[in-house]
Formats: C-alpha cells, sequence, structure tokens
C-alpha cells in the first residue's frame, strides 16, 4: 500500500512558476512509475506529466508546450512537478498518481494508475 500527498499548489499570477510535490510513504521498497494529471471545474481530468520508476523516461503533454517538467528523486520517494509560464488556463486541482509495481512506465491513461493523492489547488490569476 502506497500513500501520495501533494503539496506546493497555492495562488499565483500568469506568468509565475510553482513546483509541486508528491511525496510516497507507505511501502516504498520499490519505487513506481508515476504520473500528474489535472481537474479543472466543470471539466474532466486530463493527461499532465509521467515518468518512469527510474526516472530515466518522461513524457509532458504535448498542449503544454515545453512549460512543464516532471522529475523526481527516490531517494527521497518524491515526485515533483515543475509549472513555469503558468496562465490562468492552468488553474486546477492537480493530482499525482503510481502505477502498480509491476509496471516500469507510466501512462497518459488515468486508468492505469492503481494509488492517488488527495490533489492540491492551483490558482493562476490573470
Amino acid at each position: 500500500q502506497v500513500q501520495l500527498v501533494e503539496s506546493g499548489g497555492g495562488l499565483v499570477q500568469a506568468g509565475g512558476s510553482l513546483r509541486l510535490s508528491c511525496a510516497a510513504s507507505g511501502d516504498t521498497s520499490t519505487s513506481y512509475a508515476m504520473g500528474w494529471f489535472r481537474q479543472a471545474p466543470g471539466k474532466e481530468r486530463e493527461f499532465v506529466a509521467l515518468i518512469s520508476r527510474d526516472g530515466d523516461s518522461t513524457y509532458a503533454a504535448d498542449f503544454l508546450k515545453g512549460r512543464f517538467t516532471i522529475s523526481r528523486d527516490n531517494a527521497k520517494d518524491t515526485v515533483y512537478l515543475q509549472m513555469n509560464s503558468l496562465n490562468p488556463e492552468d488553474t486546477a486541482v492537480y493530482y499525482c498518481a503510481a502505477r502498480s509495481v509491476v509496471y516500469r512506465l507510466g501512462s497518459t491513461n488515468a486508468y492505469d494508475y492503481y494509488y492517488w493523492g488527495q490533489g492540491t489547488q492551483v490558482t493562476v490569476s490573470s
């Protein structure tokens, strides 16, 4: 069993940056392929970025146009999402998720993730 806790959200002006963290606890004897998703009010949850168990494979959604970067520190059992050049359309609750331990790579499909955090709110003002 793995518990995920996101942090780092908040209110930021357009053009600003935030770094989200996702700390894992529980069964962290091995690392997990991870992903970040977000959900804005009235919209479906959408994929943001993924990272492999060892951090050697990453991918961020094309619509982000390189503004967001995912990384991890397995020694700290933590995954990060660096968000730059934020705009009001990035306002959402951001969730981190972990796949089952058998998978090395992340996935863009939310249904492929087994563990979810409670989310952290990111609000970008214009």
